[in-house]
C-alpha cells in the first residue's frame, strides 16, 4: 500500500463523466449560486486598497484584515451548527442576506473602529454558508466516491469561473467607483441568497423505511464528537499544514519573484498561469484522480504542491518560474475537490454540516496563520522559508495517509481475548474466540463493525442504548459507513437492519467493544434487541 492504486471498492461505480451528466438539479442551483457570489466577492480582494486610498495606514488595513480572518474562522464553526440545526437553506440564505446588508455599509462608515467592527462580522457572515453549501452537495448525491467528487468538481469549477470574472469585474468599478463596487458586491450577496432561498427547497428526506435505529447517534449535537473521531482530527491537521503551505504562493512567490529582479506585471502572469491552469484542467484531472483512493491522492497531491513550491526558491527567471507553478498547481487541482469530498465521506449524516465546518476553520486557519509564519521564516532568510514549505509538505504527505501500528497485544489481553471476531446470535456481551491469524492481521489495518438487529424487542431500551452507543464509538475511532435496510438481498440473505461502522483497526474496534462507555451502553441494552456482530479486517 505504498503506492496509490484503483480503489476496487468502487468498481461498480460509474464514471467520473456519467456521474457528473447524472447531477441533480440542486447541485446545479448551488453551484450557480456560487459562481453569483464569487463574480461580485470583491470586499476581500480590495478592502486594503479602499483604506490605504482613504489615507489610512498598512498597519490599520492589517487589522482589518487580521479581524476579518478571525470572523472567517467563527464563521465557518457557526455555519457548520447552523446547517446542522436549521437545514441547508434557510443557512445559505441567512449568510447571503446579512453579508449583502453589512457590505453595502462599508463605503458609508467613518471611524476605523466602526470599519474594523464591520468587516470583521462579514468575516463571519460571509463563511455561514460554506458548510451548508458543501452539505448540499453531499446530501444531493449518492454515497460514492465519484458522485460526490462529480458534485464538488463542478461546485469547484463554479466557483473559479466566478472567482476569474469578479477579478475583472471589481478591477474595473474600483477605478470608477468604491461606493459602486461594494454596493455591487452586496447585489451579488443578495441575489446568491434569493436564489437559494427559491429554488433551493428544502433538504431531502429519507424514506420512513430508511431511518436507521442508530439515528440518535448522530443528533448528539456539538463539536466535540467530531473532535473524538480521530480520523477527522488527523485530516484538520493536515488540512491547517497544507494551507500553510499552497498560501505561499500569494505570500513567498511575490516576494521571491521581487528578490530576483523581477516585477508585479511577471507576478500577475504567474498568478494567471495558475488560474487559467485550474479553469481548464481542474475538473478533468478530478475525473482523473477519482478511480484511487482518495488518502493517497491527497498525500501526492499535498507532496507535489510542496516540492513546487520549495523549487520557487532555486528559480531566477520567468521560465524556470513557471515551470515550478505548473507543478503546484497540479497538486493544487488533484487536491481540491476531494479534500471536501473526502470529509463528506467521514461525516455521519446528521453531522455533515459540522464536519465540514470544522475543515471550513482549519482551512482558515492555515490560510490565515500562513502568511504571518512565512514572512517571518522570510525574514530570517529566504532558504528558511522554503526549507519549511519542504518540511510542511512532507508533514501534509504523511498525515493523509493511514497510520500505521506496531501490532500490540495492550488492550487485548484478558477479556479482550473473548472480543469476538464473529459473534452470530450472541447475546450481549458474550463471545466466540477469534481467528489468531486474523487478530495479529487485523492490528495495523483497517477494520469494519458490522452489526445486524436479528429482532427488537423493546424500541425504547434500543434507543436509550443508542444514546449510550453512538459517542462511546466515535471516542473509539469509529465512524458510521452505512445504516439502514439492505437495498436488495439475495440468497441466503436476509432483510435486516445493518449498521457498518469503520475503526482505524482491529485493536480500536475491540477496545471499543470493551470499554467501560459502550459496556454501559450494553447494560442498558440487556435483552431488548439480538443482534450479529462482527468484526473484520480489511482486505490486503
Amino acid at each position: 500500500m505504498s503506492t496509490a492504486s484503483p480503489d476496487l471498492s468502487g468498481a461498480d461505480e460509474p464514471r467520473f463523466r456519467d456521474a457528473v451528466r447524472s447531477l441533480p438539479g440542486r447541485v446545479w442551483i448551488v453551484s450557480f449560486g456560487i459562481l453569483v457570489n464569487q463574480v461580485g466577492n470583491f470586499l476581500p480582494v480590495f478592502i486594503v486598497l479602499y483604506l490605504t486610498g482613504r489615507g489610512y495606514s498598512a498597519g490599520a488595513a492589517g487589522l482589518v484584515l487580521g479581524m476579518s480572518g478571525l470572523g472567517k474562522v467563527l464563521g465557518n464553526a457557526v455555519g457548520g451548527h447552523l446547517a446542522d440545526k436549521i437545514g441547508r437553506r434557510w443557512t445559505i440564505a441567512l449568510s447571503a442576506l446579512t453579508t449583502a446588508g453589512l457590505t453595502a455599509i462599508v463605503p458609508f462608515l467613518g471611524p476605523l473602529s466602526t470599519i474594523v467592527a464591520t468587516v470583521g462580522l462579514i468575516g463571519v457572515t460571509s463563511q455561514i454558508y460554506r458548510p451548508a453549501a458543501a452539505a448540499v452537495l453531499i446530501d444531493s448525491v449518492a454515497a460514492t466516491n465519484q458522485h460526490r467528487l462529480a458534485a464538488f468538481g463542478v461546485f469547484r469549477f463554479a466557483m473559479n469561473v466566478g472567482a476569474a470574472l469578479g477579478g475583472v469585474i471589481g478591477g474595473v468599478l474600483a477605478s470608477t467607483s468604491y461606493v459602486g463596487l461594494f454596493l455591487g458586491n452586496a447585489a451579488a450577496c443578495l441575489v446568491f441568497g434569493l436564489v437559494m432561498a427559491v429554488l433551493l427547497r428544502d433538504d431531502p428526506r429519507p424514506r420512513p423505511d430508511q431511518v436507521d435505529v442508530d439515528r440518535s447517534a448522530d443528533e448528539e449535537v456539538g463539536y466535540r464528537h467530531v473532535l473524538a473521531d480521530r480520523a477527522m482530527v488527523r485530516f484538520l491537521l493536515m488540512t491547517v499544514v497544507a494551507e500553510f503551505v499552497y498560501i505561499q504562493s500569494t505570500v513567498g512567490l511575490p516576494l521571491h519573484v521581487s528578490d530576483v529582479g523581477l516585477n508585479e506585471r511577471d507576478f500577475g502572469l504567474l498568478i494567471g498561469l495558475n488560474g487559467l491552469l485550474v479553469l481548464a484542467l481542474e475538473l478533468p484531472i478530478t475525473g482523473a484522480v477519482s478511480r484511487y483512493r482518495p488518502e493517497y491522492v491527497l498525500a501526492i497531491g499535498n507532496l507535489v504542491t510542496g516540492v513546487g513550491l520549495a523549487l520557487t526558491g532555486f528559480m531566477t527567471d520567468m521560465v524556470l518560474l513557471s515551470v515550478t507553478v505548473l507543478i503546484w498547481t497540479f497538486g493544487e487541482m488533484m487536491n481540491s475537490s476531494i479534500s471536501q469530498a473526502y470529509v463528506g465521506s467521514l461525516a455521519p449524516p446528521r453531522m455533515i454540516g459540522r464536519y465540514q465546518g470544522l475543515h471550513g476553520v482549519a482551512y482558515t486557519i492555515g490560510t490565515g496563520s500562513g502568511p504571518l509564519i512565512g514572512g517571518a521564516a522570510y525574514a530570517i532568510g529566504p532558504w528558511a522559508l522554503w526549507a519549511l514549505v519542504a518540511a510542511a509538505g512532507l508533514v501534509s504527505a504523511q498525515l493523509c495517509l493511514p497510520p500505521r501500528r506496531e501490532g500490540s497485544t495492550t488492550d487485548m489481553r484478558g477479556d479482550g481475548k473473548d472480543s469476538l471476531l464473529s459473534c452470530a446470535k450472541a447475546p450481549p456481551g458474550a463471545a466466540t474466540q477469534p481467528d489468531p491469524s486474523t487478530e495479529r492481521e487485523g492490528e495495523r489495518m483497517t477494520a469494519y463493525w458490522i452489526n445486524t438487529f436479528r429482532s427488537v424487542n423493546d424500541k425504547e431500551r434500543l434507543a436509550a442504548y443508542v444514546e449510550l452507543a453512538g459517542p462511546a464509538m466515535l471516542a473509539g475511532g469509529g465512524r458510521f459507513l452505512a445504516r439502514g435496510l439492505p437495498a436488495a438481498a439475495y440468497e441466503t440473505g436476509t432483510v435486516e437492519r445493518t449498521t457498518l461502522i469503520e475503526f482505524p483497526n482491529v485493536e480500536a474496534a475491540i477496545t471499543t467493544y470493551h470499554s467501560p462507555a459502550y459496556q454501559e451502553a450494553l447494560k442498558v441494552l440487556g435483552d431488548a434487541a439480538e443482534r450479529d456482530i462482527r468484526i473484520i479486517p480489511a482486505a490486503t
